[in-house]
């Protein structure tokens, strides 16, 4: 059997390969390490603030220390990406698509050189460049080369460095093949010489005799077959703008659309459509989709002996000359033409058909009439058919390249479907159920039904029924058409819909299909849905396929629906999911029995289904969904024999094989061998190829599992080491050995030097989460992965701790936390400190009082206790005694949230939406702990009021006063709106002043007796966001300026060591966040520095150990930190960033299982937030070191003073006097007067010397 050679060139419109390869050139490389980009370290000084913690709604959270870090959650609208490995263990983004992919393998030339990576899957965009399917990626510059000219999904890739040949693999249309095609280096696409197979392929891999094995679902090669009945589907005319050129005046022949759906050849006005006597003149019709047809049926005029003598027919918009074939009437005889086509004049000749020699895809055509018998031509009639077509454009039918297929379209707009006046028996229909509306594409080749639902529910009635004219039964393969979102802008807002549909009777049951499919693609894009028998249309069945939206969805959500295609394939017969190809060969063997693989296909029952092929040293491994005698879904080929496996194989299919030094993974939908010999098989397993067994990896998972992907981990060490990462439809990892059942989410990772699932091990190691689907290791570099992934890094949930010295990094706590979902309404919004944080940890506090080591979390979510039991919303972690974790006990409704906490002389103050009942006292907003003898205190009144809420709490320094604020109107019977306080000394409640209501959000002390508070407030009757109490005096005021601040505030914090500047965010009233500084007697305003979406939960100001660039707003050695939800400038989401006073600069980024995390708020042990440590001694060191240096001081001048003294005195004179003993001692027995001595002194304290005085020294 001969066929095209491999080396032989596809069709022309591919890419220029000249042009690819001087690109693939410029990849080329001796370097493969992935270009990360490190960040400039925040050169924080944190070392006076002891040990500091983040809190926050998070499983995992990263330092930001590479430009390519981003913080968006796994994907969940079916969109993947290139992932690569940063050092420390987190992922970065390389490059997105708008789908799936589905492999990716390393291009290495003969000399060894690396050219890229080769990307396929079912996307139609790859790092925001059109691409269908298939790619060329650099994983050192993240350029994208698309490889065009393929339509559908590509899943199997074989990159064979010796040929310098991509062997592709999938469900697609390219060149003059389908499923299987060769892209080769030097020459771009090339047909293998079998042109494909009849049905996809799965997976490709090289033999040890360098043959090329195919595993798909296919029975035999080829594309398609040709219809038995040909050119049978009527394409839309009257749907069309029909327009003419010299038409006559006559009235009843002037109207173009008189030979539209007349099939009579009667001429007559109404019927018959002519031109002006002696003109030449044109017909036009254009339409609003595409089509490729394959003949075209026209009725001459007779009327009074006019008539159309030639014509041509030119295509648009590619204003192209058609050729034709047609059968002379005269001789009848076969014949051509082009630009002057004939029409016979002959009244018994009823219609001419012309049939198109090469078929091309067009929006409109023209026939210009050149010569005309008789005064003038004319036409009775026109009518084009089509049995098949292939089409892609850019741009909206600016340019179409195709491929002949036979296939039948049906169009969602029923105008486009074949026309009511044809006469057909079962047209093809489409039936609309409701808001469906017409949208005109810019991109797309024909206008598309669009419906925009706000309620996606379960029983939502929003749907398309196609129903096509099937007029041949067979197999048929069927593609549904999903315009792009880009060119109609509804990208944000598309989503997953369900496609079902009956293909046959019920005497064929097996032909109901049902799948999900993502609209999100931003191109065209061209999805397989089924594959099988399809029975022709009669009175009693027609096929049928529905497209409604998936339920489970959030709206507002758009659905578009375009068209299905069902294209008839044949099989040349022979096959049964494998094939082994020589690529050497230029004649293809069809003696199948020849080669072992062929034939262990063959010996399996019918339709067999093979997903992946694997390789070891010694042998080859099929995987599936097939069996037979002896064989269950997978087998190996070794020295020439097919050999089953132990146990028979296995008792479900299998989906994903990877193969790892001598063990085998394998992944699937079983629970056992076939012979139920092997227990802990739950849709995972390895096989051991030294020992020819099974092995269980752990008790496995509890739902199928569709990619096994290798990846590496540092889990002890810092050391990098390979883990097994398993995706698919399960949620559990299952217990095994003592360990329990852990929860996942569709990802569960093996670690085979543990033994175990690294969800049981109790490590330090990044979060994973999302899906895996492909992964291959860039020669001398790194692995890249394939798939959509949330690692924030270190795998933590809702706290962590930041290191205070050396290198900056981030700590686990001791403790597993589980969020809870949000459960205030809207109208609760405003209690909860203005959008504060509802979900995971929202406050922490360190105690260490009394040499105890107590870290406090509260929030709303649930942990583990230290004795198995489970914690709600507030946990004690004992540094002191293993850091055991505990709770309050009982008596705490579990749909509290703890919103703020504080410590007065070892007491826990812990307030929010807090409720329940302790010791008979009822709780509503704060409650008392004793941390002394861990239990409840004494509780304080409850506060009252709609919707109760405690968002911050302060106590006045050098006091035993606490200062509560919140959402509230009164403390027990005492009328204390938005804030009170709850005085220590005689544990009753205070009202501090007023003239101050409304919800406050932050509270903080600048000095001793003013506080100032931030919200939504009413001050004296006047509304403010912002307010000081005087404490000594009693009073309430605005704050200065605060009618300057666009909105209520929701995070507050002191600017300096003073107290006299302040830093303000919180949200304007159009969405935005704002953030403000007053500088002690001014606001200065950042404007709208930050984007769309921004909820700012917390600032604090920190000192740095470098200085920064000057700025208006920050001292040069202080930084500020923000954390929530924040939206950058030229950089998108992220949990904390840190502004300089002109720039704002990432810092944390974090998310959660769902999607994006987010940062409460910075908590330390000590306050010292204005004293950068510079290394400063203690304060008693200081002052004993200052007495010591003053005491030397006062000495050094008593030595100066007695030495100067010494000297004046000398040089005026004086001497020692006689030291005569006892003459001193009688001179000094005389009496002095004290007359004589103050006269003395009054001389100066020197008189005159007589005879016997003594000398003064």
């Amino acid at each position: 059997m001969r066929f095209r050679s491999l080396l032989a060139p596809t069709a022309a419109g591919f890419s220029s390969f000249a042009q690819l390869w001087s690109l693939i050139a410029s990849f080329v490389s001796t370097s493969h390490a992935i270009d990360l980009t490190p960040v400039p370290a925040p050169n924080l000084d944190l070392g006076n603030l002891g040990r500091v913690g983040l809190v926050g709604d998070f499983d995992a959270i990263s330092l930001f220390t590479y430009a390519q870090q981003n913080e968006h959650g796994f994907s969940t609208n079916g969109s993947q990406s290139i992932i690569a490995q940063i050092p420390g263990g987190g992922f970065v983004t390389l490059a997105s698509t708008d789908a799936s992919i589905s492999a990716m393998c390393p291009l290495v030339l003969k000399n060894g050189t690396f050219a890229g990576v080769i990307v396929a899957g079912n996307f139609t965009s790859l790092g925001g460049l059109e691409t269908q399917g298939i790619a060329l990626f650099d994983p050192d510059t993240a350029e994208v080369t698309p490889l065009r000219g393929l339509q559908g999904k590509v899943v199997g890739l074989l990159c064979d460095k010796d040929s310098e040949t991509v062997f592709v693999g999938g469900d697609f249309k390219g060149a003059n093949s389908t499923n299987a095609i060769a892209w080769v280096v030097d020459s771009g696409w090339m047909n293998l010489p079998f042109a494909g197979f009849n049905g996809p392929v799965n997976s490709i891999a090289k033999a040890a005799n360098g043959n090329v094995v195919f595993g798909g679902s296919f029975d035999g090669f080829g594309n398609t077959t040709t219809p038995g009945k040909k050119d049978e589907q009527v394409i839309n005319i009257p749907s069309g703008t029909i327009s003419a050129g010299s038409t006559t005046i006559s009235s009843g022949f002037s109207d173009p659309r008189n030979i539209v759906c007349k099939a009579s050849g009667q001429d007559g006005a109404g019927n018959t459509w002519l031109l002006s006597d002696n003109q030449p003149g044109y017909w036009r019709a254009e339409f609003k989709f595409g089509f490729i047809p394959t003949k075209l049926r026209v009725w001459n005029t007779h009327l009074d002996g006019r008539g159309t003598k030639t014509f041509r027919f030119t295509a648009m918009p590619i204003n192209g000359i058609m050729n034709f074939t047609f059968t002379d009437p005269e001789t009848n005889q076969n014949a051509t033409c082009d630009a002057r086509c004939p029409l016979s004049s002959k009244p018994d000749v009823a219609f001419q058909d012309f049939h198109f020699v090469n078929p091309i895809g067009m929006s409109a055509f023209q026939i210009d009439i050149s010569d005309w018998y008789g005064s003038g031509g004319g036409l009775d009639g026109i009518e084009l058919f089509q049995d098949g077509r292939w089409l892609f454009s850019v741009g909206f039918i600016s340019r179409i390249l195709i491929a002949r297929f036979p296939d039948i379209y049906t169009f969602a707009i029923n105008d486009f479907n074949e026309p009511s006046c044809a006469n057909i028996n079962s047209p093809s229909t489409a039936t609309v159920t409701g808001p469906w509306a017409v949208t005109t594409p810019h991109q797309s080749d024909s206008q598309y039904l669009t419906a925009i639902l706000n309620d996606v529910t379960s029983d939502n009635n929003t749907s398309v029924v196609f129903q096509p004219d099937i007029k041949q039964s067979g197999n048929y393969s069927v593609t549904i058409f999903t315009p792009g979102c880009i060119q109609d802008g509804t990208c944000l807002v598309r989503g997953k819909v369900n496609i079902t549909g009956s293909m046959a009777s019920a005497t064929r049951p097996a032909t109901i299909m049902q799948t999900e499919i993502f609209q999100t693609n931003n191109f065209d894009k061209y999805d397989p849905i089924y594959y099988g028998y399809v029975e022709a249309s009669s009175g009693s069945f027609r096929p049928s396929v529905t497209i409604a939206a998936s339920a489970g969805q959030s709206g507002p959500m758009t659905v578009v629906a375009q068209k299905i295609r069902f294209e008839l394939v044949n099989s040349t017969g022979g096959l049964n999911g494998l094939y082994e190809f020589d690529p050497s060969q230029k004649v293809v063997d069809t003696d199948f029995s020849r080669s072992v693989i062929d034939q262990a296909g063959t010996d399996l029952d019918a339709n067999a289904i093979v997903t992946d092929v694997a390789l070891s040293e010694k042998s080859t491994f099929i995987a599936g969904n097939f069996s037979s005698a002896n064989i269950s879904n997978i087998f190996s080929i070794q020295d020439g024999k097919t050999t089953e496996l132990p146990g028979g194989g296995l008792d479900g299919p299998v989906y994903s094989l990877l193969m790892n030094g001598t063990l085998l993974y394998v992944g699937g939908n079983f629970s056992n061998t076939k012979e139920g010999s092997t227990a802990g098989l739950s849709n995972v397993a390895a096989y051991s190829t030294p020992d020819q067994k099974w092995l269980p990896l752990g008790a496995g998972v509890n739902g199928r599992v569709l990619s096994v992907v290798l990846l590496t981990l540092n889990i002890t060490a810092n050391k990098p080491e390979i883990v097994i990462s398993l995706a698919g439809d399960f949620d559990q990892v299952l217990a095994f050995k003592g360990n329990g059942v852990s929860q996942v989410q569709g990802l569960a990772l093996w670690v085979p030097s543990k033994n175990n699932w690294l969800q049981n091990l109790d490590v330090q190691t990044p979060s994973i989460a999302g899906v895996l689907t492909a992964g291959v290791k860039v020669p001398g570099g790194n692995y890249l992965l394939a798939g959509s992934l949330a690692s924030g890094g270190l795998g933590a949930s809702g706290a962590v701790t930041l290191s205070t010295s050396g290198p900056l990094g981030l700590g686990q706590l001791p403790l597993k936390i589980q969020p809870k979902s949000t459960r205030n309404s809207p109208s609760r919004k405003r209690a909860l400190a203005a959008q504060q944080n509802v979900t995971g940890v929202v406050a922490g506090y360190f105690y260490e009082a009394g040499n105890r080591n107590l870290t406090i979390l509260g929030g709303h979510f649930t942990a583990r206790g230290s004795d198995g039991s489970n914690v709600d919303n507030l946990v004690f972690i004992n540094g002191s005694n293993s850091d055991a974790v505990t709770g309050m006990g009982d008596g705490l409704s579990s749909d509290s949230a703890f919103l703020a906490l504080a410590v007065q002389n070892d007491v826990l103050y812990a307030g929010g939406t807090v409720t329940g009942k302790v010791r008979e006292a009822n709780i509503n907003g704060l409650v008392v702990y004793d941390l002394v003898g861990a239990k409840y205190g004494t509780q304080v009144p409850a506060l009252a009021g709609h919707n109760v809420s405690v968002n911050a709490i302060a106590p006045r320094p050098n006091s035993g006063d606490i200062y509560v604020a919140g959402n509230f109107e009164s403390a027990g019977s005492l009328d204390c709106p938005s804030v009170c306080i709850f005085s220590t000394s005689t544990s009753q409640w205070n009202r501090p002043g007023s003239g101050i209501s409304g919800s406050i959000s932050a509270i903080t002390w600048a000095g001793n007796s003013k506080l100032v508070v931030g919200g939504n407030l009413t001050v004296n009757n006047s509304i403010s966001s912002m307010a000081a109490y005087d404490a000594k005096a009693n009073k309430w005021t605005s704050f200065k300026g605060a009618n300057e601040i666009p909105g209520p505030v929701t995070a507050l914090a002191i600017g300096n060591d003073q107290g006299s500047q302040f830093w303000v965010a919180g949200e304007r009233d159009n969405g935005l966040a704002f953030m403000m500084k007053y500088d002690g007697s001014t606001w200065l305003s950042l404007g709208d520095s930050l984007g769309k979406s921004t909820r700012i939960r917390g600032l604090q100001v920190l000192s740095l150990s470098k200085p920064h660039a000057k700025s208006n707003s920050l001292d040069q050695n202080q930084i500020i930190l923000i954390t929530g939800e924040l939206n950058l400038p030229n950089f998108g989401n992220a949990s904390a960033a840190l502004f300089n006073g002109t720039t704002f600069t990432p810092f944390l980024l974090s998310t959660t299982a769902n999607g994006q995390g987010s940062l409460s708020r910075l908590f330390s042990q000590k306050q010292n937030f204005f004293s950068p440590n510079r290394g400063h001694l203690a304060l008693g060191f200081i002052i004993l070191i200052s007495l010591a240096i003053a005491l030397v001081l006062v000495f050094l001048i008593v030595v100066v003073g007695v030495y100067v003294n010494h000297l004046r005195l000398k040089k005026e004179g004086y001497f020692l006097a006689p030291t005569d003993n006892l003459e001193r001692y009688g001179a000094m027995q005389q009496k002095i007067r004290p007359q004589d001595l103050f006269e003395s002194i009054g001389r100066g304290g020197r008189g005159p010397r007589g005879p016997g005085d003594s000398l003064m020294i």
